[in-house]
């Protein structure tokens, strides 16, 4: 009867540690001894309009973007607060006590197996005792078939195992626990969930595919402040000193990702040769660069690179050329009809800049004069396959007055100098077919600008100003209403 009584022993230990584990160490883990928790009012507005939450603690929201009086981009946020981040300290008690639910089942599905047999045989053993008690007790009452010395052995017998009926009472006390320890466990585990979700305690997916709604919804934020009114010029930026004083360099605003190569043209005219830079850093630091001859010379400095070619006006002429670089040959060309050239309706500083080609957020544009309206500029949607002009824009600015010009949102922006004090003060805009003057400084700081133009992946201005390839950050003005988003 040893071994028995040893294995009995065991299971009441365990079960007296696991109900004072239990007792005393779930309730500070989860924080239930001092927390109150409370569950979100139902009719909460739905995320996705864009409207503040009643309950902002709730979910990352973007419900209103703009831009600042410096025309930085600003989109504002109401994040989760800190103790609903999954990785807070409170969530990850939660988590370890969902863990230690989850072996503590696991610790009495153990127990419950290992003592089935146990209590199996204790149960027949049970059966047994209380049956030979009451044989004992018949043959206490009767002596007549049984002699004396059967009699003692008996009752001796009795005595000895007469304890183990307490016991066993309590074994099978102790087995009907661990069966409501199972049942609390499941229970428990349920609820742990359901506080887990009350108190926004979302799991690394979850809080994943949020982020990336909030990526998604900051992007198209980002898409509506890309275009608005310019309303503000840096000073300028050196990035290099080299070449002559007239020239051109650019980046091509739709390159893939990571694609940063930069495109430099030295000279005005009667030059065929663009180089190529791996990347800015390479422009900046090192005279490595790949050269590509064009089929033909250039004219003036309104070169653009777009979509992986170069689009330039044809020395001596109206025609428009598009010049493919990976097959170094000459995809399209085209006439711009009645388009002044050969410094008939140049800018200001002369260079043969008649025809000035230029990109958008909308796309490829060419700005000229023609005897039709008077050697007034001229506006051109291009259509950048096909160099047919889609839409054409008449000003009432006379070419030869302007210093340079870029185009930003299909507004026309014109300068009134290219050497000493310049400003931007003339916009046109192709989405009315309306003009109004500005006043926006722009610095000159080396004296002479022969190029101006705008990139819009950058949002910035490339310009040459007497031999030195400079960059000027732009403001733009655009307030996105949180029923826009």
């Amino acid at each position: 009867m040893s071994v028995p009584l040893l294995k009995i022993g065991v299971v009441l230990s365990t079960m007296a540690m696991i109900t004072n584990w239990m007792s005393q160490t779930l309730p500070s883990l989860v924080g239930l001894n001092s927390t109150k928790l409370s569950v979100a009012p139902p009719g909460v507005p739905d995320r996705s309009t864009g409207v503040l939450p009643a309950n902002p603690e709730e979910s990352w929201q973007v419900y209103s973007s703009a831009q600042d009086s410096e025309g930085r981009c600003v989109c504002t946020v109401v994040a989760p607060q800190q103790t609903m981040c999954s990785r807070d300290a409170r969530t990850k008690q939660l988590r370890q006590l969902l863990e230690k639910v989850q072996n503590m089942t696991q610790s009495i599905q153990n127990l419950d197996q290992r003592t089935q047999k146990d209590l199996q045989y204790v149960q027949r053993m049970e059966v047994q005792l209380r049956g030979l008690e009451s044989k004992f007790k018949q043959v206490e009452e009767s002596h007549k078939q049984n002699i004396a010395k059967q009699y003692k052995a008996i009752k001796a017998k009795m005595e000895e195992l007469r304890p183990m009926i307490p016991v066993l009472e309590e074994y099978k006390a102790d087995a009907k626990l661990v069966m409501q320890f199972k049942e609390e466990v499941k229970n428990l585990t349920s609820v742990l969930s359901e506080l887990q979700e009350e108190i926004g305690a979302f799991d690394y997916e979850e809080l994943h595919n949020r982020v990336s709604n909030l990526e998604e919804r900051l992007r198209a934020c980002m898409q509506k402040l890309a275009c608005g009114k310019l309303t503000g010029i840096s000073d300028a930026i050196t990035i290099k000193t080299s070449g002559s004083r007239y020239g051109s360099w650019m980046t091509d605003p739709l390159a893939p990702d990571g694609d940063t190569r930069v495109w430099y043209m030295d000279g005005y005219h009667n030059n065929r040769f663009v180089r190529e830079y791996k990347s800015m850093v390479d422009f900046m630091y090192s005279d490595n660069f790949t050269s590509h001859r064009l089929p033909h010379p250039w004219s003036g400095t309104g070169q653009v690179v777009y979509n992986g070619s170069i689009y330039f006006n044809k020395f001596q002429s109206n025609t428009i050329i598009k010049f493919d670089f990976k097959t170094a040959t000459i995809s399209k060309s085209g006439q711009l009809d009645y388009a002044g050239y050969n410094n008939r309706y140049h800018y200001s500083w002369g260079g043969h800049s008649d025809i000035d080609l230029m990109v958008d957020e909308g796309g490829l544009w060419a700005v000229y004069a023609t005897n039709q309206n008077a050697g007034n500029i001229v506006i051109s949607k291009i259509n950048p396959l096909t160099l047919q002009v889609i839409k054409s824009y008449t000003t009432n600015h006379p070419k030869r007055s302007a210093g340079e010009a870029f185009m930003i949102c299909g507004t026309l922006y014109v300068t009134n100098g290219y050497s000493g004090g310049t400003k931007v003060y003339y916009a046109f805009h192709t989405n009315s077919s309306t003009y109004e003057y500005i006043d926006i400084p722009l610095q000159n700081k080396y004296s002479h600008i022969s190029m101006l133009d705008y990139n819009p992946r950058d949002r910035a201005l490339y310009a040459w100003n007497n031999g030195h390839q400079v960059l000027y950050n732009v403001t733009l003005f655009h307030v996105i209403r949180s029923e826009e988003l």
